[in-house]
């Protein structure tokens, strides 16, 4: 019982963390060791180790046209992504995300730089090398929000 309540206080805490109407997706840190299991890289699913998790698999590999900024879907040039803005607790703009045919979901820093993933079937985001890098939450207004390590939410800001 009081695992369940602390999952679900950690949710509210993080869906809270958003600022309305400012874009569509926040992004802030978190502390892994804090987050229920089933958020975390401990769980099963959400493992960097898993196979389908891993950057060289074909769905989430940069080479792959889907998670490329040179692919038009993907560029910051492109206009259906300023819908899809991350944006950090003081309201500044981090990058975008797009979600690919694939299933894959990649974040990508306003540059065009693809900083993370989150493959199909998982919670969990990943860096290009294939470490845990965070995890994606859905909102109460059905958006979601980006829960990262601080060295995940570091390669937004470079």
């Amino acid at each position: 019982m009081a695992f369940w309540r602390r999952k679900n206080a950690v949710l509210a805490a993080l869906v809270c963390l958003a600022p309305p109407a400012l874009a569509d997706a926040p992004l802030f840190a978190i502390d892994r060791t804090q987050l229920p299991f089933d958020l975390g890289p401990g769980a099963p699913g959400n493992s960097p180790a898993r196979v389908t998790n891993l950057p060289s698999a074909a769905a989430n590999s940069q080479a792959n046209p889907a998670n490329s900024s040179a692919t038009r879907a993907n560029s910051p040039r492109n206009p259906a992504n300023e819908k899809r803005v991350i944006f950090d607790a003081g309201g500044q703009v981090l990058g975008y995300y797009v979600p690919n045919a694939g299933g894959t979901l990649n974040l990508f820093d306003r540059g065009g730089g693809r900083v993370a993933y989150r493959p199909r079937g998982t919670q969990s985001l990943f860096g290009n090398d294939g470490r845990w890098c965070g995890t994606v939450v859905a909102t109460q207004d059905g958006g979601m929000a980006f829960g990262v390590t601080p060295e995940c939410e570091r390669a937004f800001r470079r």
